[in-house]
């Protein structure tokens, strides 16, 4: 092989490389800006006091923080008091569904008792109806509820949080189980053999080892409870009761009164603490999710 055609062919490949690597680039920035324009937009918004998204503009002319202004001393509306309720209610809701979620998949995964199978299989086939096909079954069933027990029925936190519990019990219980089946049971026996009890094995040996699984379904949790509004738009309807997604809601409901930058500046609030929550826990987020992919 002489060396015009070993030149060519090395030129070509080259080529090709640089081809390549060109589409990648190009392809990582449409990605990119069809990641951040959403965003970008929002906060575009957020200081254009035209409240109007039909003449809005990338650069918005006398751009302030009017918005925020009003979001924040408007006494009718408690932004800060729905905010409040929607951590407090995903942070509960979060917590139980761990507590309920870690001890209900030790169960199934370590103990063999009768109608095992059929409950794993029942909770799968109940979780497979999403909680929107039967928002008129919960808001009857909180509101009877509430008839007995007021503190558990319509406009309550509890209600609700009894409900996001049923609604996310499911799946994360096979999500926790699956992981938890990939530990090997020789630590049971051996924590057994030298006289360890059941609540010792799974306090002291596997919960420690479930830190991974535990911050992805937590995050999860936190961020499908916090975002939800259809539920919560239902079951609440006290305006101090409501949440930040509900509460929001209601500044662009209005059919003649539009505040589009007062709602664009409340997201951008709202976004906060899930923002924080990733930067913050970003390391066991991936290596929850790496761990959980390859473990076993």
């Amino acid at each position: 092989m002489s060396d015009q055609v070993i030149e060519k062919k090395t030129r070509t490949i080259s080529q090709q490389r640089r081809l390549g690597l060109i589409l990648r680039w190009v392809l990582a920035v449409v990605l990119i800006v069809f990641s951040i324009f959403p965003v970008i937009w929002i906060v575009s918004a957020s200081i254009d006091p035209v409240n109007n998204l039909a003449t809005q503009k990338l650069i918005p002319d006398n751009a302030g923080i009017q918005n925020f202004r009003e979001l924040i001393n408007n006494p009718i509306f408690p932004f800060f008091t729905w905010l409040w309720n929607s951590i407090k209610i995903s942070v509960i809701t979060t917590v139980l569904t761990l507590s309920l979620t870690t001890m209900a998949a030790f169960a199934f995964s370590r103990f063999r008792f009768k109608g095992r199978q059929e409950l794993l299989k029942t909770i799968l086939l109940v979780q497979s109806f999403p909680n929107l096909l039967a928002i008129v079954a919960l808001f009857s069933i909180s509101k009877q509820i509430g008839d007995v027990f007021a503190a558990l029925g319509l406009n309550t936190h509890a209600g609700l949080i009894l409900v996001y519990l049923g609604g996310a019990m499911g799946m994360n219980i096979w999500l926790m189980k699956g992981y938890m089946d990939t530990i090997p049971r020789d630590i049971d026996e051996s924590a057994h053999v030298d006289g360890a009890n059941d609540w010792q094995v799974f306090s002291k040996l596997i919960l420690p080892l479930l830190r991974p699984i535990l911050v992805v379904i937590g995050i999860l949790s936190f961020i499908g409870t916090y975002g939800e509004f259809i539920i919560a738009r239902t079951l609440l309807t006290k305006r101090e009761l409501q949440t930040v997604m509900v509460g929001l809601q209601i500044y662009t409901s209005g059919q003649y009164t539009q505040n589009w930058g007062v709602f664009s500046a409340g997201a951008l609030i709202a976004a906060l603490p899930i923002m924080i929550i990733y930067l913050v826990l970003q390391d066991q987020i991936v290596g929850g999710l790496t761990a959980g992919a390859v473990k076993g």
